[in-house]
């Protein structure tokens, strides 16, 4: 996010060009209406006049363009101020968190990889994570015997 650019968004296809992720590769991301309106009212009022393409800078002179690290910095900020107690807070949770929901939502890992940047399902297996719900299932049983995978594409069929 911090080298996103006003070229970056698309208005008329409400769309989000996130470029520079891992290993080079961009993605197409829908614009929400929120989101939308949450960048005018920061373009119109709080981002510093002739700023150049870059859309997000520091808040405090001197007013670059935002780097990699601040932008984990400020998310590390408001994962505070919302009280979400994590051992490393910064950006990175939160592409953690979106793995982990993708996961949750039986995305495949080669899906999630492509979507994160990954250039193999291995690399994005690291972030997956046993379901709890799924372990407190199987440990207080149905009568049925089923398997439970933490991985939904390896799930055995119903």
């Amino acid at each position: 996010m911090a080298a996103l650019t006003l070229e970056d968004i698309d208005w008329d296809r409400e769309r989000l060009r996130v470029p520079e992720r891992k290993a080079g590769h961009s993605a197409a991301c829908p614009l929400s209406a929120i989101v939308g309106e949450a960048i005018v009212d920061y373009l119109k009022h709080g981002r510093p006049q002739n700023a150049g393409w870059h859309i997000f800078h520091r808040v405090i002179a001197p007013w670059d363009s935002m780097s990699a690290g601040g932008v984990s910095c400020r998310a590390s900020y408001y994962l505070h101020k919302a009280g979400v107690a994590v051992p490393r807070p910064g950006s990175h949770t939160l592409r953690h968190t979106c793995v982990q929901r993708l996961i949750d939502a039986h995305f495949s890992l080669k899906t999630i990889g492509d979507y994160v940047g990954h250039g193999s399902p291995e690399a994005t297996a690291i972030y997956a994570k046993v379901s709890i719900e799924n372990l407190r299932e199987v440990a207080l049983g149905d009568g049925e015997e089923r398997r439970l995978c933490a991985f939904p594409q390896e799930a055995a069929p119903a």
